[in-house]
């Protein structure tokens, strides 16, 4: 039986030996002195009272000491909770409500109340390989989502689901992670290791033989010029800056070969102009806090087309049963690193988390070659005449169309109708969209029930800490 994670991540630094794994700052870390802060950390936790099954809470950057804490803290068996940066006062203390010990890098609450990173780091190292205290059923860490609905839900996910995971276990790589582990030499990062995203991709990067190089706050595409980066991960928003600022004022990016896009669907023709600026650079990611990565998009896939999924998934009908190929439905999903539940919430986890399955509330279909295409938000509807219409098709309809770049819908109240489709547009370069030509494009494509009542231009779209479009913000005016 493997031993249970972080044994893996130790195996890792202990095999890299003199190699270096970290740059950070201007020093160079090696695989050997990476452990030893992960000895000097866990030693640390331990001598301040921390034991298997605690929570702590890590309130950290991505620092090589900050990634060690995180090792450390998984090293003793502890239930860890990230805290990322951006949340509001109210979400912050969410996050911090049931935890009892606080690592951070400055003592900024009140006395005795964090344990400082330097001072843990200051703990003699015995030069002892830690053994991992987790059992398999104890709770690892929880991932919160993105808050984008309220409060952040917390995902408990197990030791044993991170043993079981992908990215530490090279011959369980899917195609699509084994292309992308191979452009890894030299993975960006930056913001923060609570990311889920981004500490599963810089573990993948390790796996495959590369460096963890942090740029924060990242500039792009100055960093990928200034670190040399060959990857990172990338939100839409920014991808779309990026290929911006690429086209007007062009640097060389010679070095990149990945940018791994998540968080939010990214179009066809988004896709199609940055390999266009970027070349086949962009793999397109589709996971949730819930699951982890469902499948995975290579630079050679279709526009749109997110790959074959390497994990269980079936979409299902209004009756609850599989739909044939090519018919739309919702998702469900397993994979062997999903979460087990919301932390204590067992109404939530009883609707999301069933039969070993998870509701993705996403909307999608399988082609008959297995490869998996996102239509919309199970969720994301707006009721119009009682007849639920899908917000997710409308903006697929509305961004085809010339007049518009980027295209977000959102329910308002209507005397006649209950509902009504109220669109947010971002106009494409030297166009003025105007709602008459857009309800045309959408009418006679997914009917007038669809089409929009209204319609206000924008600059560009609020985003979540996550960097997910704000529709709540959106529909607050």
């Amino acid at each position: 039986m493997a031993e249970q994670f972080p044994g893996g991540v130790l195996d890792l630094l202990e095999a890299a030996g003199d190699r270096t794994v970290f740059e950070h700052a201007g020093r160079s870390v090696t695989g050997g002195q990476l452990l030893a802060s992960v000895r000097r950390v866990t030693a640390g936790l331990r001598r301040r009272g921390v034991r298997r099954a605690d929570g702590v809470a890590l309130l950290l950057g991505v620092s090589p000491e900050a990634f060690a804490a995180v090792i450390a803290a998984h090293t003793l068996g502890a239930r860890v909770v990230g805290v990322r940066p951006g949340l509001t006062e109210r979400q912050r203390a969410h996050l911090l409500d049931d935890v009892g010990h606080r690592v951070t890098d400055r003592d900024d609450g009140p006395p005795g109340t964090a344990l400082i990173l330097a001072d843990l780091l200051s703990a003699p190292d015995d030069g002892v390989r830690p053994r991992p205290a987790a059992r398999p059923r104890d709770v690892a860490r929880l991932i919160h989502t993105s808050g984008s609905t309220g409060l952040p839900k917390a995902c408990a996910q197990t030791y044993r689901a991170m043993t079981g995971a992908w990215a530490l276990r090279p011959e369980a790589w899917p195609p699509a992670v084994r292309e992308l582990a191979g452009r890894l030499d030299r993975f960006l990062v930056f913001g923060t290791l609570a990311s889920q995203v981004m500490m599963e991709y810089g573990l993948l990067a390790l796996a495959a033989g590369g460096t963890l190089v942090t740029a924060d706050p990242p500039t792009f595409p100055d960093a990928f010029v200034r670190h040399r980066a060959t990857a990172s991960v990338i939100t839409v928003a920014r991808l779309r800056k990026l290929v911006a600022i690429q086209r007007e004022t062009p640097v060389d990016l010679g070095s990149l070969r990945a940018l791994m896009v998540s968080g939010s669907p990214l179009l066809p023709k988004d896709l199609i102009e940055a390999a266009d600026v970027l070349g086949p650079v962009v793999f397109h990611g589709y996971g949730q806090t819930e699951t982890g990565m469902i499948s995975m998009a290579t630079p050679e896939d279709e526009p749109g087309s997110l790959g074959v999924p390497p994990v269980t998934v079936e979409v299902r009908g209004a009756t609850g049963r599989p739909v044939p190929p090519g018919a739309v439905g919702e998702l469900f999903v397993r994979t062997d690193a999903q979460a087990d539940g919301y932390w204590r919430e067992p109404v939530l986890t009883e609707e999301v988390f069933t039969g070993g399955w998870v509701r993705t509330r996403d909307l999608g279909r399988i082609d008959t070659e297995g490869r998996l295409w996102l239509t919309g938000r199970a969720r994301d509807v707006i009721i119009v005449n009682a007849n639920v219409h899908y917000a997710g098709p409308v903006e697929q309809v509305l961004a085809t169309h010339p007049s518009v770049a980027e295209a977000y819908v959102v329910a308002v109240p209507d005397e006649d109708t209950g509902e009504a489709v109220h669109a947010f547009v971002v106009p494409a370069a030297g166009h003025v969209p105007e709602l008459g030509a857009l309800r045309a494009s959408v009418a006679s494509r997914l009917g007038e029930a669809s089409a929009p009542t209204r319609l206000t231009l924008i600059e560009e779209v609020p985003l979540t800490p996550a960097g997910k479009p704000d529709k709540r913000r959106l529909a607050a005016g």
